[in-house]
């Protein structure tokens, strides 16, 4: 939960020449506009109902958003907290929830009382009560694990599995990550236990392994599922899997692969118990925006009948897609400056949000660029509803960083672009990667002589 300096996403200086991937992006300024919460939808599929709601998600949404707007390090203020829908009371909610039965972590709660300042709430648990509530979770651990001992003596494969499993979510609802995953590793563990079933405890492993953050951890639970399920497992783990996966590379940052993925879950989804219909629609159309191209988006997300379906529910992110699409530049612009925060507060989205907000620009003037040969500074500018300072300034350091193919002439005021000859583009990248394959077959040689 807490956020890793190291690996976030930060804005960076003006690019460099040995360094042209890191660059500052300058927001800028516009009218607040008032935007609604966005519902969540709990509408239950199939296999929601019987996957287990431990470790809950949307508890670590919340934790993730507490983090941002009251944590130690602050990324969202209360304007833009309120504009995201985060209540006013979340921090009181989570410190109820995760103190109360619902929950009852003590090691989770100990770790985050200092984070999110709950010393000075009313209503804090002292160390008393919380070693109180790890003595009661003993007891309750000790009795699961006597129902595994009984089941083993007394009953078939089937009861040792349910009573292991019934261990493990009590795991993930009420003890430490270390101990929940040791506890579905002995799940997995079993003898004859199913492949449909293996996959099963994988995935709710991998939630144990996101909901603590552990991005390594996680990828590597769903890879081996990913491996488990290409052998077998019916089609509703499958489809589920995918959701899995997607999210796993977008935090990765893998989000061509991502989108692919999620845009094959659309009209399927089935995975409630990792994030809401809602929050996997907004992922979905964020990556397709990235990297589809202009005919596949309109079909897949502009027009997609269950994308349609919840429009009103992320009016900010459908406004940011059409006014891409329509060449809406100062519509697109001013859309970008209300998904920041909701960037922000999203715990999968977080930590790529300067980077997705530089691929948004990027995107943006690209495509306005391959409409013209050249465009004044200011015919530009008066499109996209910024100043030309501004726009001069952005555009220098995407084009020094090789990410626009175009030219500033400061002193005429006009911008003019290069279109790179095809042809030309396929012959370098060609002998680039002859040369590569050479220097690699020249070293697998010197290997084999010794």
């Amino acid at each position: 939960f807490f956020l890793d300096e190291n690996s976030k996403d930060t804005m960076a200086p003006p690019p460099t020449e040995d360094d042209g991937s890191k660059m500052d992006i300058d927001t800028p300024s516009t009218t607040e506009v008032e935007s609604k919460s966005a519902p969540i939808n709990t509408t239950p599929s199939a296999s929601s109902e019987s996957a287990s709601k431990y470790p809950n998600m949307e508890l670590a949404q919340s934790i993730h958003q507490l983090v941002v707007t009251v944590g130690p390090n602050p990324r969202l203020d209360a304007d833009e907290a309120k504009a995201v829908g985060i209540p006013s009371d979340l921090n009181a909610k989570v410190m109820k929830q995760v103190g109360g039965p619902d929950v009852a972590n003590p090691s989770l709660y100990r770790e985050l009382k200092g984070t999110l300042g709950w010393e000075s709430m009313p209503g804090c648990l002292s160390e008393e009560e919380l070693k109180a509530m790890e003595e009661k979770n003993t007891v309750t651990l000790a009795e699961l694990e006597k129902k595994v001992e009984e089941a083993t003596e007394q009953s078939g494969d089937m009861e040792v599995l349910d009573a292991r499993f019934a261990i493990a979510r009590f795991a993930a609802k009420s003890l430490s990550k270390d101990e929940a995953l040791d506890a579905y590793d002995k799940v997995l563990a079993l003898p004859k236990l199913s492949s449909g079933k293996t996959i099963d405890a994988l995935m709710e492993s991998a939630r144990v392994a996101s909901f603590y953050s552990d991005t390594t951890k996680n990828a590597s639970i769903i890879d081996r599922a990913s491996k488990l399920a290409k052998e077998g497992g019916d089609w509703d783990r499958r489809n589920r899997l995918k959701v899995y996966n997607a999210l796993s590379l977008f935090l990765a940052r893998d989000v061509k692969v991502a989108a692919s993925l999620l845009i094959d879950c659309v009209a399927t989804f089935s995975c409630s118990e990792l994030c809401s219909y809602t929050d996997f629609v907004v992922y979905t159309m964020l990556s397709s925006i990235l990297h589809l191209p202009r005919t596949d988006l309109k079909t897949k997300i502009i027009d997609g009948p269950e994308i349609l379906s919840i429009v009103q529910e992320i009016p900010i992110i459908t406004t940011l897609v059409n006014a891409l699409y329509d060449c809406d530049y100062k519509a697109y612009l001013h859309a970008m400056v209300e998904v920041h925060p909701i960037l922000v507060a999203d715990r999968f989205l977080e930590p790529h949000s300067g980077y997705i907000m530089r691929e948004l620009h990027v995107l943006g003037y690209k495509q306005f660029l391959d409409s013209y040969k050249s465009v004044t500074l200011e015919s530009m500018a008066s499109s996209f509803g910024v100043g030309t300072q501004y726009l001069d300034l952005q555009l220098s350091r995407f084009i020094a960083a090789g990410r626009l193919t175009a030219k500033v002439d400061k002193f005429g005021g006009v911008v003019e672009t290069n279109r790179p000859d095809l042809k030309n583009a396929q012959y370098r990248d060609m002998i680039q990667h002859g040369d590569v394959l050479l220097n690699r077959i020249q070293k697998l040689a010197r290997v084999v002589d010794l």
